[in-house]
């Protein structure tokens, strides 16, 4: 009988070849997952500048009307409703149990111009940041960061209960959509804003969205949700942070943009970012993806004429995007430094 001796075909692979085919599946999992990381935070990016764009065109049709600017905020007068009075603004609220009425208030009535979800951000914990006064609702809170209302109460419940949106991702330029300081004892006091005074809408900010650090401590101040802020853009020449002692008059601009330098990088956003110190525009967002990674990430901003884009905020800073004139601050000298 003959022997035919010879390799037999294999059943398997030899060690070898199977150290190098794990190895080619790592090298492509360790390409492919940035990416695919990547394409996740960009859808996600694109429903909240969809919906910053609704903002911004309810904020126009409201504009229509009145040509005026809603503040930011403002004490309630009562503890339901949009009324309040100017003798009530003042450094603190006189009647704490009222609450307050959020801007996001003027486009949620007169027959839901916008719906609430159109104020939330898919990128963004719980879709954003709680009220100061979430009511009774446990969802509205962030008991987790030990929140407390204006009443000092952490157990859910109303009054007080502003009026707004449940869960805010946007701020608004505080330059435009004032704070409500209209009888405070300052040199300064705050003013509502016309639209006519605006001198270049399609370079001035309106609205943009708050940043994070994985929560939203980044808007607390201590146990208390600040969300009902604006984001003042600018520093005094002279009082840096203390914009309302700014002196008046004078041949020079009284306002200037913050320095670059005092934008910080993302391992130093924490709490309190959304405080009155010398650079409130570390409040900007930064959860979407950018090709300049130093900061973090870039942000939705929409615009006084409507348009939204996307940039980082030291793109908002070095583009001088915030406006001329602090119009929403009394004095004869609003202006605002455009040079470097």
């Amino acid at each position: 009988m003959k022997h035919v001796h010879g390799r037999s075909d294999r059943a398997g692979f030899t060690l070898i070849e199977l150290l190098v085919v794990i190895s080619i599946l790592a090298l492509l999992i360790g390409i492919l997952l940035p990416s695919l990381g990547s394409m996740r935070r960009e859808s996600r990016a694109v429903p909240c500048a969809a919906n910053l764009h609704s903002i911004a065109q309810a904020m126009g049709a409201y504009i229509a009307n009145s040509n005026v600017y809603p503040a930011a905020y403002v004490y309630g007068d009562s503890q339901t409703g949009g009324t309040w009075r100017v003798e009530d603004q003042q450094g603190s609220h006189p009647n704490p149990i009222n609450g307050y009425v959020h801007w996001s208030f003027v486009l949620l009535g007169d027959g839901d111009r916008v719906p609430e979800s159109a104020f939330t951000c898919p990128a963004t914990p719980r879709g954003g940041a709680p009220s100061s006064n979430p009511g009774a609702n446990p969802d509205d809170w962030d008991s987790d960061l030990g929140q407390v209302n204006d009443m000092g109460q952490s157990t859910p419940s109303e009054p007080p209960k502003n009026r707004q949106a449940r869960r805010m991702a946007y701020t608004a330029n505080a330059a435009v959509i004032s704070r409500n300081k209209f009888n405070a004892s300052a040199t300064r006091k705050n003013q509502l804003v016309k639209d006519s005074r605006i001198t270049n809408h399609s370079r001035t900010i309106l609205f943009t969205e708050f940043v994070h650090a994985g929560n939203w401590s980044t808007v607390f101040s201590g146990n208390e949700s600040k969300s009902h802020r604006p984001i003042s853009p600018f520093i005094g020449t002279t009082r840096s942070g203390n914009i309302y002692d700014e002196p008046d008059g004078g041949a020079t601009e009284a306002f200037e943009y913050p320095d670059e330098s005092s934008i910080r990088t993302m391992s130093g956003i924490g709490p309190d970012m959304i405080g009155y110190g010398a650079a409130m525009l570390n409040a900007v967002g930064r959860s979407h993806p950018t090709t300049n990674k130093s900061i973090g990430g870039s942000a939705n901003f929409a615009f006084a004429d409507g348009h939204v884009e996307r940039m980082t905020v030291l793109d908002s800073l070095t583009r001088r995007l915030w406006g001329d004139r602090f119009y929403s601050l009394t004095g004869s000298n609003t202006r605002v430094r455009m040079e470097p």
